[in-house]
């Protein structure tokens, strides 16, 4: 499936999308926004895909939002700005943080520039792989704004509060590199999609609904107090308990121990 703005591809049990406009180094427009919260929302729906990996086509992950396109769209600024009282986010903040909300884990390949809104979907993902020379920064501050479309929420989790803000009030730009060294990205590679298929291939091997509850119950105890952890830990087990995912997970699992003991028994002397 592919549209104007973005490319969606089901692989063995992987989601490929992609941000598809190169010429603009997928600068974010109006219609690439709405374009991405679909394609997330149809993903959330999809029962046979296991892994995203989020990427951009051409030179570029994602450069920004495309000022350009707002300052000739100003109506744009209102309608995406405007949270309705039941829901807990406005449409810039869903563009970045529906990734965090899927169920599924999110893996985003970085390369070429990522700023500004490109670099808060990138911190909204679950791991996070780039080039070495990747050229990132928290833009922002160069149009006298603050981040706003969940940065503030993604980066309090990955990194200290003096490297968000340094980063933050100079809009420097910093190498994939560097941001291995901030806790911004999970891993640099010279070929970051082939790290993304190996691992996505991993997390597809798993049970899918102890993969999912995973990410939940990270996403809901991460750095909270004690008492709210286990708490959580052990809902979500017991909705894990028992179901057929989690039923042939521990076949599989005795049958490897099994055939382990075995083999360490036949190889004893």
């Amino acid at each position: 499936m592919t549209n104007d703005r973005v490319s969606f591809k089901l692989e063995q049990k992987i989601a490929y999308i992609t941000l598809n406009r190169p010429d603009k180094h997928n600068g974010l427009d109006k219609q690439m926004i709405v374009d991405l919260v679909k394609v997330a929302k149809q993903v959330n729906k999809n029962r046979a895909i296991r892994c995203v990996i989020l990427q951009g086509e051409g030179a570029s992950f994602c450069a920004g939002l495309d000022f350009n396109h707002v300052a000739k769209n100003p109506s744009m600024i209102f309608s995406f700005f405007l949270k309705l009282p039941w829901n807990k986010d406005n449409m810039f903040q869903r563009v970045a943080h529906i990734w965090r909300d899927l169920s599924v884990p999110v893996i985003a390949v970085v390369h070429g520039n990522c700023f500004g809104a490109g670099m808060q979907i990138v911190l909204a993902c679950d791991y996070r792989i780039a080039t070495h020379d990747a050229n990132l920064s928290i833009l922002e501050m160069k149009w006298g704004l603050v981040p706003d479309m969940s940065g503030m929420a993604t980066l309090s989790q990955l990194t200290r509060i003096d490297i968000a803000q340094e980063l933050t009030m100079t809009g420097r730009f910093f190498s994939g590199n560097e941001a291995l060294e901030y806790g911004l990205v999970s891993k640099v590679s010279d070929n970051p999609l082939a790290e993304a298929k190996l691992l996505a291939d991993k997390i597809c091997q798993q049970s899918p609904d102890a993969i999912a509850a995973t990410k939940y119950l990270f996403n809901k105890t991460w750095k909270k107090d004690t008492r709210t952890a286990l708490f959580w830990e052990r809902i979500t087990q017991l909705r894990l308990l028992g179901r057929k995912n989690q039923r042939i997970a521990m076949k599989n699992g005795l049958t490897k121990v099994g055939n382990k003991k075995d083999f360490i028994d036949r190889t004893s002397f």
